[in-house]
């Protein structure tokens, strides 16, 4: 493996710990009675929530937007939900904010599209506009500027409800369908997340169908002006003169549109998008395994006549009711934006493996097998337009996603078998292989679902507001690539890794950090790198390695552990802390414990902090509630429920094993 240590690893089997004589770290004293057995606590937990095929799944949490659009839907089709929309209620009333709005993430600021979203929504459910948290509420959202400036997204739902007129969205043709793949715009040169939406939001915004709403509910109080008075609902997105020009481009569009010719072409183009949709029906699994997705393709079924009991519109359905998540004991239900199985099994893997005992071992193989039979092997999906030639074989995020492979799965579950048996998982493994490396993009990184999905402009027309519109290449999922291949023995001087490193020392911050896209955020992105790094067989005492381990260190609470808030993707909030969290916290202590630290005190106190933490009621996870997990920055974010139970389980586990043994460093890519 020229240019990567290989060392064989200490394990829990192979070593007993002494916590008794454990010496001073740097001047400071650190009481680590009970290590082992908190280790061994912790594995056991997270084994007793495995399912009996091998996987592991947590609950995958948002914000109030997804279970209240899941009050629109049925509201939409006119099949209210009266089983749940009382529980729905309880979860969206939890979540308001003391000030009266709605957050993004726990104890963010107020958001303006999801407060408009809870509060239609609890009103729909039955809540009285005079109730006190609707009228603190009303006050919010009014300050805010009025449901009138909420995002593209939820003025289209208020289009589909009649409270606002459809010059309130930008014009998105449904003829996009048509276009070439030349044109400036064209589904390949979105992001999966974007096509899958926009494929059945074409079909609606082509039809114009309005909600059944069976309980008559509006929301006109929460407009500022009379949306009838408003010339200019749709604004520049990013400030540039080329946004200016789209604006523009879209005033043409909304007086012409009407004017369109309704024929064979449109009728062609309508055909195309549904064509598209029901080829990536994907089961129960869902449109893109994403809510948004599969919610617009049953709205979409609708408008085009399908009865309800049409198979193709039975099974949307479904895949939405599987994303449910009801706790009759607490009387609270949400809805999730999607299910995260794949990447629950494999980072629980890691941790599980990490802890190293026999019966773990055990139930890692199951989960690995699990996992052999989900690998995407025959269907050549969205990123073959941009990878021709290429051979499938990754994983998706979800139970099921075959069309939409993800990168970053796919680079974590081979590290795991490969970690665990590269000789029994050998096929997958080269078949991962040829799949990571030829979704490399032209700059040398990765992105998560796609290559070379940069198409910048993009961003600035109106539509694409919400600033998520591209999956372009980005530093964890560079570095998660790196890693895997570097650890099962592509060495350093390989051109796709040269490309990669380059990449990752272009991207690296003036303070040392890298931005986190996937996780939050600095602290996400800098573990990410410096274990690339480390199994890469950079020199920990490069500079540029330096910096990044200096930043870590810095940015230590005084309680030991670290933490970050969702926030700090706003420029003006980096830095931003509210607390310390434990997968916050073992993300750091893996990154400098991957920088060879171990010794350093940053680290013992680090440790010392995941001991004292507590742990949830069950027993499986740490205490976490603030969210750890990036959606789409300062837009959409996620609290992993798994997060609190395997990483704290796998940064104690790493720092028993390196203390043990003879050599610092962990020859794992993670």
């Amino acid at each position: 493996m020229s240019g990567n240590r290989a060392l064989n690893p200490v394990t829990a089997d192979d070593v007993q710990f002494d916590t008794v004589n454990h010496a001073l770290l740097g001047g400071d004293q650190m009481d680590v009675s009970g290590l082992d057995d908190l280790i061994d606590s912790a594995a056991q937990a997270l084994l007793g929530v495995q399912q009996d095929d091998g996987h592991w799944v947590f609950e995958l949490e948002a914000d109030a937007t997804i279970p209240s659009e899941y009050v629109f839907l049925r509201h939409f089709l006119g099949q209210p939900d009266s089983d749940l929309e009382p529980l729905i209620g309880n979860y969206l009333r939890e979540k308001q904010l003391a000030g009266g709005g709605w957050p993004l993430f726990h104890d963010g600021k107020m958001d303006i599209s999801a407060s408009v979203k809870a509060y239609f929504a609890l009103k729909i459910i039955g809540d009285s506009p005079d109730d006190p948290h609707m009228v603190k509420a009303r006050k919010a959202i009014h300050a805010a500027g009025g449901a009138e400036s909420a995002n593209v997204f939820t003025r289209t739902m208020l289009c589909l409800f009649g409270q606002l007129p459809w010059r309130a969205v930008p014009v998105m043709p449904v003829e996009v369908m048509m276009l070439p793949d030349w044109f400036p715009f064209h589904m390949s040169k979105v992001s999966y997340w974007s096509r899958t939406v926009i494929a059945p939001l074409l079909i609606v915004m082509a039809l114009k169908p309005q909600a059944k709403n069976p309980r008559n509910v509006d929301i006109h109080e929460l407009f500022v002006r009379k949306p009838s008075t408003i010339r200019n609902f749709n604004t520049n997105p990013t400030g540039s003169s080329l946004g200016e020009v789209f604006v523009t481009l879209d005033k043409v569009l909304q007086k012409t549109e009407p004017l369109w010719p309704k024929g064979t072409r449109r009728n062609d183009a309508i055909a195309k998008a549904e064509a598209f949709i029901r080829e990536r029906l994907n089961g129960e699994d869902g449109l893109g395994g994403i809510f948004p997705a599969m919610a617009f393709a049953v709205m979409a079924f609708d408008a085009l006549g399908y009865k309800h009991d049409h198979p193709d519109f039975q099974i949307a359905l479904k895949s939405i009711q599987k994303l449910l998540v009801i706790d009759r004991d607490q009387n609270r239900a949400y809805c999730q934006p999607c299910l995260s199985p794949v990447w629950d099994t494999c980072l629980a893997a890691h941790a599980v493996l990490e802890s190293d005992t026999k019966q773990g071992r055990k139930a890692v193989q199951a989960s690995l097998d699990w996992l052999a039979d989900r690998q995407i092997l025959d269907v050549r999906g969205d990123w073959a337009e941009r990878a021709k030639g290429v051979s499938p074989g990754g994983w998706a995020f979800q139970y099921r996603n075959d069309h939409y492979p993800d990168v970053d799965d796919t680079a974590v579950v081979m590290m795991a078998m490969h970690r665990h048996d590269a000789k029994r998982y050998a096929e997958p493994l080269s078949r991962a292989t040829t799949w990571i490396l030829g979704m490399q993009s032209k700059q040398g990184g990765w992105g998560a679902f796609d290559v070379d999905n940069t198409h910048d402009y993009l961003n600035s027309i109106p539509f694409a507001d919400h600033g998520a519109l591209l999956d372009p290449p980005t530093a964890d999922v560079t570095a998660r690539c790196l890693s895997a291949l570097a650890q099962i023995g592509f060495g350093s001087h390989h051109p796709v890794m040269k490309k990669g490193l380059d990449y990752l020392k272009r991207e690296q911050e003036k303070d040392g950090s890298w931005f986190g896209r996937w996780g939050v955020n600095y602290v996400y992105g800098t573990w990410s790198v410096l274990c690339a790094l480390n199994v890469m067989g950079e020199d920990p005492k490069e500079p540029y390695i330096q910096r990044a381990v200096a930043w870590l260190k810095a940015q230590q609470q005084d309680d030991g552990g670290w933490g970050e808030d969702c926030a700090t993707y706003w420029q003006q909030h980096r830095g931003l802390v509210k607390g310390s969290t434990p997968s916050q916290t073992s993300w750091a202590l893996l990154g400098l414990m991957a920088a060879g630290a171990v010794d350093d005190p940053a680290v013992t106190k680090g440790i010392q902090y995941l001991q004292d933490a507590p742990k949830a009621a069950d027993g499986v996870r740490w205490e976490e509630e603030l969210y750890t997990g990036g959606g789409f920055p300062r837009v959409f974010y996620l609290k992993y429920h798994g997060y609190a139970a395997y990483f704290p389980l796998w940064a104690l586990s790493r720092y028993r094993n390196l203390m043990a043994g003879n050599d610092k460093h962990t020859p794992w890519g993670m």
